[in-house]
């Protein structure tokens, strides 16, 4: 056996023990959906932002619970499209490279996501519930702990996605000092960082 021979059997090596302890289905494109649908969701936020402070949706309490009704159903509304998307990329990924989709892998690394992100969604529920004017807190507060599940999911799939949770959680300390810019820094996470990340993944491991 030469020494090309050698490599080749290393890098088959390499790849089933990643098969094996990794979620590698992962799909670029779903990062690039997902952050389009978080511009989209932003653009319109902001939108209903700009008619609340323009009085048209009136004043007083009631005006209070409407805009924060109406980012909630934007909010629930952008995670869900980019969850269907992501879970159709991944499908067709896996299928790809012929993967099962769902395995102890999988298992644990939305173990380790869900932890975090359920967390700081009970966080941010109970600054809505505690502080009435908390609302500001919701968009620094999301990437914090966005960015908390990616590194704690990353040791189950690629490890470019702990760079992208890094770039989440600095992001949302950057915010938290600007709270009156809240909505671009959660556009810029969301939308502009899936994007770039994404674009990076699918040249990375699936152009090819």
């Amino acid at each position: 056996m030469n020494q090309q021979e050698q490599l080749d059997t290393l890098n088959d090596i390499r790849n089933i023990m990643n098969r094996s302890s990794k979620f590698i289905s992962l799909s670029g494109l779903s990062g690039i959906f997902a952050g389009i649908t978080a511009l989209v969701g932003a653009y319109f936020a902001h939108q209903a932002i700009e008619k609340y402070l323009a009085g048209s949706y009136g004043y007083g309490i009631d005006a209070d619970f409407n805009i924060e009704l109406t980012l909630l159903k934007i909010g629930v509304t952008v995670l869900l499209i980019a969850l269907l998307g992501g879970i159709f990329f991944t499908y067709r990924q896996s299928k790809k490279k012929n993967l099962p989709i769902w395995d102890s892998t999988t298992k644990k690394l939305l173990i380790n996501l869900a932890i975090p992100l359920a967390s700081g969604g009970f966080f941010i529920l109970a600054l809505l519930l505690n502080h009435s004017h908390a609302v500001a807190l919701i968009a620094p507060s999301t990437l914090v702990f966005y960015g908390l599940a990616l590194i704690n999911a990353s040791k189950y799939t690629y490890s470019d996605i702990r760079f992208l949770g890094i770039c989440e959680i600095i992001l949302g300390v950057i915010a938290m000092f600007n709270i009156g810019l809240g909505l671009y820094f959660w556009a810029l996470g969301f939308g502009i960082l899936h994007i770039l990340y994404g674009t990076i993944m699918y040249f990375k491991y699936e152009k090819n």
